[in-house]
């Protein structure tokens, strides 16, 4: 830590304050960098699409492992 974020933090430690707590969030959800609209579809999108792969795949793989031990028993 830089000796200038040092210089900034006071900590004080009156216990828990309601008050604070909500602030803490709000300035939280002020850093968050929210996705747009075209974004949140695209990537969705691709989620979908990788998760309907992943599950064919082992949906075949399955298959392919029930016959083979259907021949050799």
């Amino acid at each position: 830590m830089g000796k200038k974020n040092e210089a900034e933090m006071t900590e004080t430690n009156n216990g828990f304050s309601i008050a604070n707590f909500f602030n803490g969030i709000k300035e939280e959800f002020d850093k968050v960098v929210w996705p747009s609209r075209q974004q949140l579809v695209s990537e969705s999108a691709g989620v979908l699409l990788m998760m309907a792969l992943s599950a064919s795949l082992i949906y075949l793989i399955d298959k392919f492992f029930t016959w083979a031990a259907q021949q050799v028993f």
